[in-house]
């Protein structure tokens, strides 16, 4: 495995400088309140444009959800993932030997953050939870965290000029007064279709399953993990939450394999629903009940599936405004009934034999999660508190009804949105919450929704818990759009600090010709991209229809081949810094694709044909379409080179949707 020695490294040596500083008092230009994966970007954006920063993370482990499990990343469309969430999949590729990696391991990531953290040298202050913010005149002066599982543990005060909230929960947001909302709202207050109770067929229990302990007899009282409350007309607002759950690395390699033993606090009558699903629709497989997506290196990212899975639905309401000492109960209960529901599948007499000896090939993985006892310390808290600014995206933006005018990153994923509740209706168990509503392109997320109300707070940002409607952040809240707004955040706040302005007066045309300038915070050589949606570098001979949605960015261009030398020529601005490239071109699934497509290639020096084979090139994860290698070349901008690809009369359909020329180091 490449990088084995400098990831153990990392994992059992971790460097002094992350450890944090162990003063009372630290001063800094930012202060970065949690170490997710937004955080670390955050920081290394700031100290990479000359500020002083430090991160204050509650948990002991960075990257979040990014290094706690989430490896089959939600993405939704490429075009959306720029700057430094790119370049950590591109990061997390190179360690693997591919352009770009979306699949990948806790252990891989976690490496990937801390090759960040090494580069920018950023202080980190772990183990710490916020107990005080102290403001003047809406401007946070300093906040004050400690250690809550230390009786009378020292204080430790944290004054900034900027500060940003990139926790999962918003709690620094929370406390320094600004307005957010918990829950879902009622459809009317944005005038939205899928917000508020959705009772629906997504991850849903077949008719027929009985709720009571005793079959028939409702006087038997409800079984564990049914709520006892009336459905609720769709549409209606209330305060419950989308489940939560992890997401859970298991290996099959019997030399990295710890076999899943009885955890603590099990209780097989938990899992009663799940025996009396199976009744109805009877085992096949452990597909059935998790979705069971393969990691590299033998290992697994397990998700929620049906009915009833690894989603703990109805008991994460109180979480978002719980303290500390409830959140960890909270976690416990979750992670007891996670590891309980893996141990049942694979050895409750209710499982089918064949089933349980398929769950016994699989067990925690050695090499992960080494200070957790192999357990992932992330919970995935897929929504908490959501901000309340001067702008709140809804169903509206995400389906281009409204347009944000002042965008600072982009969104891509459907309208998602996990169960919230599980009742009885009509006599059977139900679950409600669960919305899956895509179909629309990438929509802009404004700058507005990741900053507080003036009145409220004029040197906070806020990139994880944004302004957003429930249904709306069900499409924003994926990892890879957190990191882009993050390093938007971050740029806003050092604008803000060398200006000596307000957030909510930072423009935002400063702020994306910065992040066009310099992409990937540290100067860098950019990537030089042309897209066909790019008019004034494309031309078009022939005739090619534009297919919507699938690829990169809003369309494609498809040529069915039926005549020869039709094309679409990319050319590249002339002030590209020439030099030798890798070049890719992109490919979205087809109905009824060619297996190889032409390409004429002109440097600036020479004119070749290339033929680039399709047959076989893999698209993995959750994403249509992925980027060819087709060559390293050597190109002089100032002489005009092009790709065109080129139709021919071949065996299917050619697409012409964009061209990436990455610089080699």
């Amino acid at each position: 495995m490449k990088n084995l020695k400098a990831l153990l490294f990392l994992l059992f040596a971790i460097p002094s400088f992350i450890l944090g500083q162990t003063k009372d008092e630290i001063n800094v230009d930012i202060c970065i309140y949690g170490g997710s994966s937004a955080g670390v970007v955050a920081a290394y954006t700031a100290i990479k444009a000359g500020k002083t920063a430090v991160i204050i993370e509650p948990g002991g482990r960075v990257g979040g959800l990014s290094s706690g499990g989430l490896g089959m990343t939600d993405i939704g469309n490429k075009y959306v993932v720029t700057g430094l969430a790119l370049d950590f999949y591109r990061k997390l590729g190179a360690y693997y030997g591919n352009l770009e990696n979306w699949i990948f391991e806790p252990k891989v990531a976690l490496f990937v953050f801390h090759e960040y953290i090494r580069e920018a040298d950023i202080n980190i202050v772990y183990n710490r939870q916020l107990i005080d913010v102290k403001k003047e005149n809406n401007s946070i002066k300093e906040i004050t965290v400690t250690n809550l599982d230390e009786s009378n543990g020292p204080q430790l005060k944290v004054k900034a000029k900027m500060f940003l909230d990139c926790t999962y929960e918003g709690d620094l947001m929370a406390m320094a007064g600004v307005s957010y909302t918990i829950g879902r709202e009622n459809n009317s207050v944005y005038n939205e279709i899928l917000n508020g109770v959705q009772f629906l067929t997504g991850h849903q229990f077949p008719d027929g399953v009985d709720p009571y302990k005793v079959k028939g007899d409702p006087s038997s009282g409800l079984l564990w993990g049914v709520n006892n409350e009336t459905l609720k007309p769709n549409g209606t607002g209330d305060k419950k939450v989308q489940a939560y759950n992890y997401r859970i690395a298991l290996t099959n390699d019997p030399d990295n394999r710890i076999p899943i033993t009885e955890p603590d606090n099990y209780d097989p009558e938990r899992y009663e629903l799940l025996v009396r699903q199976k009744e109805i629709q009877p085992w096949k497989g452990l597909n059935d009940v998790f979705i069971w997506s393969l990691m590299p290196n033998n290992k697994t990212d397990i998700n929620n599936r049906n009915g009833m899975s690894t989603d703990m639905i109805g008991a994460n309401w109180d979480y978002p405004e719980a303290d500390y000492h409830t959140r960890k109960k909270i976690i416990k209960e979750h992670e007891d009934y996670t590891k309980g529901l893996l141990y049942f599948v694979g050895n409750d007499p209710a499982v089918p034999e064949f089933i349980r000896k398929e769950m016994q090939e699989w067990g925690y993985p050695k090499d992960e999660y080494i200070e957790n006892n192999h357990w992932s310390p992330q919970l995935y808290i897929r929504e908490a508190r959501r901000m309340i600014s001067d702008l709140v995206m809804t169903q509206h933006h995400c389906q281009g009804r409204e347009i944000a005018t002042d965008a600072i990153g982009y969104a891509a994923y459907t309208m998602d949105s996990h169960n919230c509740d599980r009742l009885v209706v009509n006599g059977m168990v139900k679950n409600e919450g669960n919305v899956e509503v895509g179909g629309f392109p990438p929509f802009p997320i404004s700058y507005r929704s990741i900053v507080p109300k003036r009145k409220e707070v004029n040197n906070l940002l806020v990139p994880v818990c944004l302004s957003a409607s429930h249904i709306a952040f069900g499409s924003i809240r994926m990892e890879p759009v957190f990191m882009v707004l993050a390093q938007s955040a971050a740029v806003a706040a050092c604008l803000a600090i060398d200006q000596g302005i307000s957030v909510q007066d930072v423009q935002t045309d400063e702020i994306n010709e910065i992040l066009k300038v310099n992409p990937k915070a540290d100067f860098r050589k950019p990537d030089i991209l042309v897209q066909v949606s790019d008019s004034p570098l494309i031309e078009i001979k022939g005739d090619w229809k534009s297919v919507p949605l699938r690829g990169y960015g809003r369309f494609h261009l498809e040529n069915s081949a039926t005549t020869d030398n039709e094309y679409v020529k990319f050319n590249f601005e002339s002030n590209a810094i020439s030099g030798r490239y890798k070049t890719y071109y992109y490919l979205p699934r087809l109905q009824s694709g060619t297996k190889s497509v032409t390409l004429e290639l002109f440097n600036g020096e020479e004119k070749q044909i290339l033929n680039l084979s399709l047959d076989d090139v893999k698209i993995e994860g959750q994403t249509s379409s992925t980027w060819v290698h087709i060559g390293e070349f050597n190109f002089s901008f100032s002489a005009k080179p092009y790709i065109k690809v080129i139709s021919t009369k071949m065996d299917g359909s050619v697409a012409a949707n964009a061209i990436l020329l990455v610089p080699e180091d």
